[in-house]
């Protein structure tokens, strides 16, 4: 046999071998296996575990000199992003998984982009085979019509991230009533000149439109004061999650000494008291009084009924196509193409996670001003570390009229915010046309409150 034949004969062999060894450490989950169990194998076997972790089970090589610190800093750069413990725990049990975690593991695998490829050239059995895909495309739909239903919209969106409105929820509306009352009443504050509507007008976005809202005295708080609207569907408020319930939330303005400056709920009530209309009316709806657990949860029962459907996104979803037209379609697109729908999910358009500013670029040192204590995120409440610089991710609903925008107000305009949001967090240099197509498409998130279109009085031309 000739040489050049051998040679060929060789790399023949070699590649059947490498194909059979393929094949027996990259076999798809029996197709008998519950859903969640063959999930848990896939994960498993593709390695996510091994950079998405507190606890990464390192390779061999990780103790080499280079090999090491190119594997370290993969390590560091998904937990960084992503940590798959709760989502595994979740697996294991049976349990709903986060709506964003849902999210950002079916759109890896849709796109092919996780493992990275440089994991399974040393791995083999880390890349997804076909029916692998198959099998983890289907388990994320599966999660999603269990757990995150999407009934008011037309079939062909009824598996997307994001859902539409509901109309409104059900309340008791004698609690509405007073809590309405309640949000628009200064003697929460201490010196009776700041009620909730102060830094959250309903005719203003939810929101006030400075950088930082103005308290007793003219102090300025700390943190950009995100919408009520829709505030319903949020998983915690806040920035940095400090209240579980809008009743918690209700709670911390009015004893807040920037904000509303009262010493305690009991000067508060004491002033309410001293109303004998006003006490009347509440102990109707609260037999056992005024107190500050009946307060909070008044307010909440009202904020409950500020839900903006109908924006003409949602007529989109619903299967009114000429409710948006190419741009805010095209817009749309690179919503989810730029990976802004794993995090902005459910009918708020986020509000479901907390999220890292800055994972592809330092945020913060770009800014180039001295960090405060509200840029810590999360780290305030938890002291840990991997939560420094992380929030509650905000929800995208009415956007149009909440200028300026992030916690720290630094984005002045829409425009600003999509260019920042992508550099950042995405590492990506948008074209104009791009940022023009997703303004236009967050353009059209902007629903109805009582039967009418949303507006601000700040912003009389913003549609």
């Amino acid at each position: 046999m000739k040489k050049g034949s051998k040679i060929i004969l060789s790399v023949l062999v070699v590649i059947i071998v490498l194909c059979v060894v393929y094949r027996l450490v990259n076999k798809a989950p029996s197709a008998d296996l519950e859903s969640n169990a063959q999930m848990e194998q896939i994960v498993a076997s593709s390695g996510c575990i091994s950079c998405h972790s507190a606890d990464p089970k390192l390779p061999f090589y990780a103790n080499f000199p280079v090999a090491g610190k190119l594997v370290q800093e993969d390590v560091r750069l998904g937990y960084r992003s992503f940590d798959m413990a709760p989502m595994m725990e979740a697996l294991k049990n049976g349990e709903k998984i986060n709506e964003v975690d849902l999210a950002k593991v079916e759109k890896v695998i849709a796109d092919g982009t996780m493992p990275l490829a440089k994991y399974y050239l040393v791995h083999w059995g880390a890349s997804l085979t076909n029916k692998e895909t198959q099998m983890a495309l289907a388990w994320a739909k599966s999660q999603r019509e269990a757990f995150y239903p999407n009934p008011l919209a037309d079939q062909e969106w009824a598996n997307e991230t994001v859902r539409p409105i509901q109309d409104s929820i059900p309340v008791d509306i004698r609690k509405v009533e007073l809590g309405n009352k309640l949000y628009y009443d200064t003697r929460l504050s201490a010196d009776n000149t700041i009620s909730c509507s102060s830094c959250h007008g309903l005719n203003t976005g939810g929101v006030d439109n400075k950088a930082f809202s103005e308290g007793v005295g003219g102090q300025l708080g700390g943190v950009n004061a995100p919408t009520v609207f829709n505030a319903y569907y949020n998983f915690v408020q806040f920035w940095d999650g400090r209240a579980a319930t809008l009743a918690d939330q209700a709670a911390g303005p009015p004893v807040n000494p920037v904000e509303m400056a009262c010493k305690s709920f009991d000067e508060i009530c004491e002033k309410l008291k001293a109303d004998a209309a006003f006490s009347k009316e509440f102990t109707e709806v609260y037999p056992d009084g005024i107190n500050q657990a009946n307060i909070t949860n008044a307010i909440q029962e009202f904020e409950k009924t500020l839900l903006t459907p109908n924006s003409r996104f949602d007529k989109y979803l619903k299967g009114d196509k000429t409710a948006m037209n190419a741009d805010e379609i095209a817009g749309y697109e690179l919503f989810k193409k730029y990976n802004c729908a794993t995090c902005h999910v459910g009918e708020n358009m986020g509000g479901q996670s907390y999220e890292l500013m800055g994972i592809k670029r330092d945020y913060f040192a770009d800014r180039g001003t001295e960090l405060t204590i509200e840029d810590n995120g999360r780290y305030k409440e938890t002291k840990d570390e991997r939560d420094r610089h992380r929030f509650k991710v905000p929800g995208l609903r009415n956007v149009a009229l909440t200028a300026p925008y992030y916690h720290d107000a630094t984005q002045a305009t829409l425009e600003d915010a999509v260019v920042s949001m992508a550099r950042y967090e995405v590492g990506e240099e948008l074209t104009q046309q791009e940022v023009d197509r997703m303004v236009a498409f967050l353009k059209t998130l902007t629903g109805e409150y009582q039967g009418k279109l949303l507006t601000n009085d700040n912003f009389p031309e913003t549609e």
